[in-house]
Order: C-alpha cells, then sequence, then structure tokens
C-alpha cells in the first residue's frame, strides 16, 4: 500500500489532566501515515488525484489547537477520525507525543492505527 506521511507536526494545545496543563498551552509533536493508493496521482501527476498532505496538515493543527481533550489518546483518536474523512484513505498511523511531559525522557506519547469503518 502507498503512504504520505507528515512527521514532527508541532502545534500548541491545551492537553492534560493536570490543574496546570488545562491553563497553559504545551507543545505536541503529531506524525500521520496515511495508506492509500496512490497510483492514479501518479501516473497523471495531479495534485487533484492525490491526498493533499498541506491540507491534511492544517485541519490537524486546526483541530489539536482547539480541542482541549485531556488524554493523547483522545486527541490522536479525534486525529485519526478527521483523517479518515476522506475515503481515499484506507488506514491512517497517528503518533501523538508530548515532550516535556516526563523531563527525563525526551518524549512520551501514544500511537494508534484505524482504519476505514472503525469510527
Amino acid at each position: 500500500m502507498d503512504k504520505i506521511f507528515i512527521q514532527n507536526l508541532a502545534a500548541r494545545c491545551i492537553i492534560g489532566i493536570h490543574p496546570w496543563e488545562s491553563e497553559t498551552p504545551q507543545e505536541i509533536r503529531i506524525h500521520i501515515t496515511l495508506e492509500a493508493d496512490l497510483r492514479k496521482a501518479g501516473e497523471s501527476d495531479e495534485i487533484a488525484d492525490t491526498i493533499s498532505y498541506s491540507e491534511v496538515a492544517r485541519k490537524v493543527l486546526a483541530h489539536a489547537e482547539t480541542a482541549e481533550r485531556l488524554t493523547v489518546e483522545a486527541l490522536a483518536g479525534d486525529i485519526a477520525r478527521l483523517c479518515l474523512e476522506d475515503p481515499r484513505v484506507q488506514s491512517v498511523g497517528v503518533r501523538v507525543e508530548k515532550p516535556a511531559a516526563v523531563p527525563e525522557a525526551q518524549s512520551v506519547g501514544v500511537e494508534i492505527e484505524r482504519r476505514q469503518g472503525d469510527f
């Protein structure tokens, strides 16, 4: 299967269970892998025949920066659902990281995979 990926998409959002996390936006990193059949775009060389990664990134950032979720699991699920709204996306992998959540670690987070029909 063909893949489109977005790595290290940086967003600032309200996310977390601690009181301070509901007041101060923090940086998160989002990684997305979309699985789709990209043969038509490869043959036509037309943007209309593919999934625009810039459009996906814009939608994901708009959601992440306004969602105010308690868990990265919930945010990852939101992002997967958003990506699967495009019927050409057969499956999506989403990884959401909170780099500052555990000072001793470079980053912590979750990674999920969802398919068309999961929602």
